[in-house]
């Protein structure tokens, strides 16, 4: 089988993972890591991996061309919650990283892309409760723009040069593997760690919050699953809703006294709070259960066990 994989921001919160998942699956030769730093040592040492500035067309389209790449993950991106501090910088990094992976598969130079989008495509206007497929969207932050943005690009590149390129909007994603990279939802990873150290945790989100959620083996699931998914299947070239569980502060803290009876949870809401207030709670993702196939596995309940178990 000819499939060759690139992950550019193996290094990330997701990239790291799906780069280990991918290369159990494929064979690690056939999955090339890459970011703008080194990673993990079993990153580093678990296959081949390239220091890449996923903004160099020129070096980008060198390792695709070195390595024979059928398949680009561009997990390369600047989070919601640093993005609003170097809006440029994000802007930048989100949207020339997508165009130059478009523009190697435009020009035939790989098959396939992976582009992760987010729920940070809504915004304050967008229903907040099973929000829809296809609704208002009118994001409020750098990170939100930039995903909207990169929606529309692919969905244009899709149409007009046949592009086949394939979007999840991801929720919150939660994992013990690595620590959070500056996301508006990284309380619901942190909360964690402080219930082990010292149980007890200041959450800068209001108790009330409720977001879309999803433990991180769920997101690779879906992200390698809709990759693997017939051409036929893929109805939307924009990007799919994804869902699993919702949850607020409170909630996600009674899961965790369940194992930690001692842990206590105060509130200290800071600039994050508007970015979450402009999202929805609850996510309607029959689409993507139709068109390819998905579908979660894991709770509230059973990722709290997980996470603890592994980060004690």
């Amino acid at each position: 089988m000819k499939k060759r994989i690139l992950i550019m921001g193996a290094c990330g919160q997701i990239g790291t993972e799906l780069t280990t998942q991918l290369r159990n699956k494929y064979a690690a030769h056939k999955v090339i890591a890459s970011d703008i730093k080194e990673g993990s040592q079993e990153l580093m040492q678990g296959g081949p991996f390239e220091i890449l500035d996923a903004m160099d067309y020129e070096a980008v389209q060198d390792v695709v061309i070195r390595y024979e790449i059928t398949d680009v993950y561009l997990m390369a991106a600047m989070l919601s919650a640093t993005a609003e501090k170097f809006p440029m910088k994000a802007w930048n990094l989100n949207m020339n990283s997508l165009f130059n992976v478009l523009n190697l598969a435009r020009d035939k130079k790989i098959e396939k892309v992976f582009w992760p989008s987010s729920i940070a495509v809504f915004g304050s206007t967008t229903p907040k409760t099973d929000t829809p497929q296809r609704t208002v969207m009118e994001p409020s932050t750098v990170y939100g723009i930039s995903k909207q943005t990169g929606e529309r690009w692919c969905e244009y590149y899709h149409k007009r040069y046949d592009v086949d390129v394939r979007s999840i909007r991801y929720p919150g994603l939660i994992s013990y593997t690595t620590l959070p990279g500056g996301g508006t939802t990284d309380y619901a990873v942190d909360i964690y760690y402080k219930a082990l150290k010292h149980k007890k945790y200041i959450s800068f989100l209001g108790a009330e919050t409720t977001l879309p959620m999803m433990y991180m083996d769920d997101a690779i699931n879906a992200t390698i699953g809709i990759m693997e998914a017939d051409k036929s299947e893929i109805k939307i070239r924009s990007s799919y809703n994804l869902a699993a569980m919702s949850f607020n502060p409170e909630e996600i803290a009674a899961s965790i006294r369940e194992h930690v009876p001692a842990f206590s949870i105060s509130y200290k809401p800071d600039f994050r709070q508007a970015i979450a207030d402009s999202w929805p709670q609850s996510i309607d993702d029959s689409a993507a259960r139709e068109d390819w196939g998905w579908e979660h596995k894991i709770s509230l309940e059973e990722m709290t066990k997980i996470m603890l178990d592994n980060i004690e």
